[in-house]
């Protein structure tokens, strides 16, 4: 096998294993530590850490200690945070939420650096051109990444399915599930269905001993960068400094369609916060129990990824336009469905129909925002997708940060007033556009933006 196509897959095998753990963890937060909304909490604070980190940690650790280093100590920081759910409490939790956070950006950071410099590498060897060398590279990491999500939850479901202690939920509880929670009764009726310890330190076993092997893969089996490709990683880690790149990324507010795409951007996490945090806890587990969390989680990110898949290929005959209106006309349904369905176990396949529907608008607005970023700024991409980031991250934050504190229509309605908001913003950005003339980007007029390094989100 050659060398730099067997690194890749140590890396994507590697990140396959860390985030099988760490992407079934997060699902069950809000409904593992729900006791004065801990879980949500810890996942807010995980966010917010990761746009401190993003800033400067990267191109500072990849700099000292090189690609492979960072990558490996930047998993041990997602293994804190297993480890920290062993005996969950606000003095474990939330700062190895805060380890997390800031171990998140390098570890992307490091990964997007190294499989460029081997996609560099072998083209050079190969005589071929590197773009497309560095493409198939993310290519084949993604294929195998984006499996994560499934065995995941897959492992959290079959374990929690063993549960001894599957009691009927009662008509009083369940009348305290859906839209119009009762507060009060909340941890109650969420824990009557929480597994024994056994099975929670079980699972947080099974999740630990998985980010250890991902971090023994890197440290043994991938090859550190050649002397003769320093070159090649001087000029990918040439970034400016952390004042340089934080100006930057504000001195983009400036384009109007910037600002204009900013509520469209938090929405984006909004409605996957809310998903992950309030769908799994208030309707899933507050009705079915924990145990199916998983395997609706493995209906979103089914959908998710083949939509994605479909909606990239397709949008060249449909246009952005018409995605958009669909992924906002289904969320919108969603939405309001969620607001007047009174969950019970006799409808379980309502459980998986909201998450599916969520999976295809998600697939819109990751794929679409995403283009639409990168074809509204083209001369900017840089300073437009750490905006993208910094943006989508605060909605994480804002998401986790209240859902403890309000009832899920509340949340609901919130989440419907972001989306209407976006929608208008987004038509803003559509008609200035068209206002422009035809091949000369609004962009090409601004100001000059300074490059950032680019990272991306846990």
């Amino acid at each position: 096998m050659e060398r730099n196509l067997k690194n890749v897959l140590v890396i994507s095998f590697g990140f396959l294993l860390l985030f099988t753990a760490y992407g079934g963890l997060q699902s069950l937060q809000s409904s593992l530590h729900s006791e004065e909304g801990l879980g949500v909490a810890s996942l807010s604070v995980v966010y917010a850490a990761l746009i401190l980190s993003s800033m400067f940690l990267p191109p500072i650790l990849i700099k000292k200690v090189g690609c492979k280093w960072t990558i490996a100590g930047s998993m041990c920081c997602y293994i804190a945070f297993s480890l920290g759910n062993f005996y969950a409490s606000w003095y474990t939790l939330i700062p190895t939420s805060v380890i997390l956070g800031l171990g998140g950006a390098p570890l992307w950071s490091a990964k997007c650096t190294y499989l460029t410099i081997a996609g560099n590498s072998y083209a050079e060897k190969a005589g071929k051109n590197g773009k497309d060398i560095i493409n198939q590279y993310f290519g084949v990491f993604f294929l195998i990444f984006q499996s994560s999500g499934i065995w995941g939850n897959l492992i959290s479901s079959l374990i929690f399915s063993q549960a001894s202690n599957k009691a009927e939920i009662s008509e009083e509880n369940l009348a305290c599930c859906g839209a119009y929670d009762c507060v009060t009764d909340t941890t109650n009726t969420t824990s009557s269905a929480e597994p024994c310890n056994s099975l929670i330190y079980t699972l947080l076993g099974i999740y630990t001993v998985s980010g250890v092997l991902a971090v023994l893969l890197i440290v043994i089996f991938l090859d550190q960068i050649k002397p003769d490709q320093a070159e090649t990683e001087k000029e990918i880690l040439e970034t400016p400094s952390f004042c340089s790149m934080f100006l930057a990324a504000f001195q983009h507010l400036k384009d109007k369609r910037q600002c204009l795409l900013i509520p469209l951007t938090m929405y984006s996490g909004f409605e996957q916060g809310f998903l992950s945090g309030d769908y799994t806890k208030m309707y899933v587990t507050c009705a079915l129990g924990i145990h199916y969390v998983g395997y609706v989680m493995i209906c979103f990110s089914s959908v998710n990824s083949l939509c994605s898949l479909l909606f990239g290929k397709i949008s060249q005959f449909t246009g952005r336009k018409l995605l958009f209106a669909l992924a906002a006309v289904t969320n919108t349904a969603c939405i309001i469905a969620l607001l007047l369905w009174k969950p019970h176990p006799k409808q379980l396949a309502m459980f998986f129909v909201f998450p599916a529907l969520w999976g295809l608008c998600d697939a819109i607005w990751q794929t679409q925002t995403n283009g639409l970023y990168g074809i509204l700024f083209e001369k900017h991409k840089e300073a437009a997708f750490a905006n993208y980031r910094l943006w989508e991250s605060f909605g994480f934050v804002i998401a986790f940060g209240y859902s403890t504190k309000l009832q899920v229509y509340i949340k609901l309605y919130i989440l419907l007033s972001v989306l209407v908001l976006s929608m208008v913003t987004y038509g803003a950005v559509e008609y200035l556009e068209a206002k422009s003339s035809p091949g000369t980007p609004t962009a090409t007029k601004k100001e000059n933006v300074g490059p950032l390094t680019e990272e991306t989100d846990t």
